[in-house]
């Protein structure tokens, strides 16, 4: 081949022509690739964090069977309810010493069982007997069963259930006989005989209200509501100097603010999601430490109270025990007891 044919066989390669149209073109191209890998990497990433959720939801059990119910908006903390920091004045004793002190009591003398938990009381055993009171006199014992199914080690989940099973219950110390006064309470929980023993307070925890039931007077037999809609969740009940009594508050349901109980009633799905993900101990550490002790006058209204916003000092109140010019506090969420100079507030 000569050479001038070689060159001639050589065709100059075409100049590119760069376009605005080209240039879209390629940017689309890119653009929806980009949003393609986009769309894959979100879609890995929600089924990753989903699904032990979905799997906990079609194959763990969750161990509660909760009922749904609801509560009235919580009484707004104004007035006698006002926040304050009066419980921060309180002082720790034993702190680290004791294991979970809800009841403050003077023991002495020999220890005698009256009534066994597996005796069978109107078809039902007594799993969770809780807290009493006793008449001046020693005749009668007033207590509650707060649950047949569940312990008192599973008190997360007997508030969680709503189980309408608790009881109040009265022993005779001379006949040796129980009687169930009152049934189907959600959590029966602190006992308290008036000064006139003329009628037994009791707190129906899940369901924030204090029921009374008469056991003198025209009234004998009967029952009515105390003090509903309470601002937490009532323990135990335990009398003031001024007459009435004080109670103390497991939880808070504030108001203004975000009440988790109030949220969670009516839900009983939401309710089983989360015991089927936490255990009981984890879902506690979800719940707001808050303090707080209430004084009711005799008639049921508020005298006043003492708050601990966030649980600097007192984390929870399961009892309040006045004593000497004192107030002696305890919960069984701590490892201490605390005791405020009701002079000083």
């Amino acid at each position: 081949m000569k050479e001038a044919e070689g060159l001639r066989q050589r065709r100059p390669q075409q100049p590119q022509v760069v376009s605005d149209e080209s240039r879209d073109a390629e940017t689309k191209h890119v653009s929806a690739y980009s949003g393609k890998v986009f769309r894959i990497t979100l879609t890995t990433l929600i089924v990753t964090l989903l699904a032990p959720f979905l799997v906990a939801t079609l194959l763990l059990q969750s161990p509660i069977n909760p009922e749904p119910f609801s509560y009235k908006e919580p009484l707004l903390l104004t007035g006698p309810l006002e926040p304050n920091l009066k419980l921060r004045q309180a002082e720790r004793l034993f702190e680290g010493k004791l294991i979970g002190p809800e009841s403050i009591a003077h023991l002495g003398g020999e220890v005698e069982m009256l009534v066994s938990a597996q005796k069978i009381i109107q078809g039902r055993r007594m799993a969770f007997v809780n807290d009493l009171s006793i008449t001046q006199d020693g005749r009668k014992i007033y207590f509650t069963d707060s649950s047949s199914k569940w312990q008192r080690r599973d008190n997360q989940y007997l508030v969680m259930e709503g189980t309408a099973d608790g009881r109040l219950m009265e022993y005779d110390m001379i006949t040796k006989q129980v009687e169930v006064l009152m049934d189907d309470l959600r959590f029966a929980n602190g006992v308290q005989l008036s000064p006139a023993e003329d009628y037994v307070l009791v707190s129906e925890t899940t369901m924030a209200r204090i029921r009374r039931y008469h056991i003198s007077g025209l009234r004998k037999g009967g029952h009515d509501i105390f003090f509903d809609n309470l601002p937490g969740l009532p323990d135990n009940i335990r009398p003031s100097s001024s007459g009435g009594y004080w109670v103390g508050m497991a939880v808070l349901r504030p108001n203004p603010g975000f009440s988790m109980m109030d949220f969670l009633a009516p839900r009983p799905w939401l309710k089983n999601l989360i015991f089927k993900l936490f255990s009981k101990e984890m879902t506690m550490k979800f719940v707001p430490k808050y303090g707080l002790v209430l004084e009711l006058n005799e008639d049921g209204s508020i005298r006043r109270s003492f708050h601990d916003p966030h649980g600097v000092v007192v984390p929870a109140v399961s009892e309040a025990a006045e004593h000497d010019g004192y107030l002696y506090l305890g919960s069984i969420y701590s490892s201490f007891l605390c005791r405020l100079n009701l002079n000083k507030v």
